[in-house]
């Protein structure tokens, strides 16, 4: 098992470039699925989701063609052998559920173990069901795995009870084949959906909207393959941005996309980052003290709970007191306990944790519980006085592209070693 060992201190400079977009790349995996033929997508993370989702398209037939370091993947999805994605290639990755809308527009039938993933509240996907269930599928659970089946799936009106990202893209899936008119209502507008809904549009699909709390899709009875270029990573952009906020130093963050991520930019620079932004790029520089804000995540483009954690990192070196508000999922709280290890004061109240700034923070052992818990650790460390070592780094390694190597080439002391 890895660990990231961390000498914190180092000012940061230079330029680092940003990888693929996770949370964009694994819903246009699985859009492969709907068209037979091979598909080409660019810009593709070096992540351990892209590998878990890769191996799982293998397993349903998909040939999977990795060439330029990774950079690029070519999918062919002409034969189509299993719908059923099994519990061990699921079971990390909470992605995987995404290859029920599009099994079930192809083939009529998918069967999916429940997912896993971080652990960070209950995440159900009810919202995907009761999708693919007003388009007409039948549904069946049972034994840890959920069963779609819809020979001809008839467009629908239906309206989310929250914005689910990923079920806004399941539906979705599912829909561009569906005979009619379907209405996807409090539809999710995240950067990632509306990259999905192009890419369908490049296919052939009939699709207005995309961006907006409706979507209007009118079905089709085919598809072509597709050739697309991921976006870039506006999580992995914001952890750059928080990190040149707790140390001293410049950095050029290149290409990114600043629209995408207004809502953190706009908090960053009311703790006193400056950021200049340049097309595909800021220029970002962090100095003098770091001022307290409050912070309320919320459906894009609301402040992005997967940055919540980073910038709780941020305040806890602040001045004076910080009230960060969780309003996605109920239990993403878990790196508060470590840092406090490292000295942080941070008191939680339900959904609301109080976080009083203090001049430094201490290296101490701590273990990483998820995804974007992993990277608020390491944005301590880098700020922390003395070393830092985080276990369980594999939940880094899901979602960030390399972020040792980056950071080592902006002045960071970070070592990877194994334990």
């Amino acid at each position: 098992m890895d660990q990231l060992v961390i000498e914190g201190g180092r000012p940061l400079r230079g330029a680092v470039r940003i990888a693929g977009a996770k949370n964009a790349v694994l819903p246009l995996m699985t859009a492969a699925l709907l068209a037979p033929g091979r598909h080409v997508l660019r810009n593709v993370p070096q992540v351990v989701d892209v590998r878990t989702m890769s191996r799982l398209l293998q397993h349903l037939g998909v040939r999977v063609e990795s060439v330029d370091e990774g950079r690029t993947l070519y999918l062919d999805s002409s034969l189509l052998e299993r719908v059923e994605a099994p519990y061990d290639l699921v079971k990390t990755m909470r992605a995987s559920v995404l290859v029920l809308g599009p099994l079930l527009a192809r083939k009529g039938r998918a069967q999916v173990s429940l997912p896993g993933g971080c652990a960070i509240g209950a995440r159900p996907i009810d919202q995907h069901l009761k999708g693919l269930q007003a388009l007409g599928a039948k549904v069946e659970l049972e034994h840890g795995y959920v069963t779609v089946k819809g020979a001809s799936l008839k467009g629908a009106c239906l309206r989310f009870g929250i914005s689910t990202v990923t079920g806004t893209a399941n539906v979705l899936m599912a829909a561009v084949f569906a005979e009619g008119r379907t209405l996807l209502e409090n539809a999710a507008c995240e950067p990632e959906v509306v990259e999905l809904a192009r890419a369908l549009q490049q296919m052939g699909a009939h699709i207005e909207g995309e961006g907006t709390e409706v979507i209007t899709v009118d079905g089709v009875e085919r598809l072509k393959p597709f050739d697309w270029e991921v976006i870039p990573d506006r999580i992995e952009t914001g952890t750059f941005l928080a990190a040149a906020r707790m140390n001293p130093g410049e950095i050029l963050v290149e290409k990114c996309r600043p629209a995408d991520l207004q809502s953190v930019i706009e908090k960053l620079r009311a703790t006193g980052l400056r950021v200049e932004e340049n097309g595909n790029s800021l220029w970002v520089k962090g100095e003098g003290p770091i001022r307290s804000v409050d912070v309320k995540t919320g459906a894009y483009p609301g402040f992005p709970t997967d940055m919540q954690a980073q910038m709780m990192a941020v305040l806890s070196i602040g001045e004076g007191i910080g009230v960060v508000t969780e309003t996605i999922f109920e239990n993403r709280f878990t790196h508060v306990s470590e840092l406090r290890r490292m000295g942080a004061h941070i008191q939680v109240e339900g959904r609301t944790a109080i976080v009083k700034g203090g001049p430094w923070l201490s290296g101490a052992p701590v273990m990483a519980s998820d995804l974007r818990a992993s990277a608020c650790l390491v944005l301590a460390g880098l700020a922390a006085k003395g070393a830092t070592t985080i276990s369980r780094v594999y939940h880094l390694d899901r979602g960030y592209e390399a972020i040792e190597m980056k950071l080592r080439g902006l002045g960071a002391s970070i070592t990877r070693v194994r334990v």
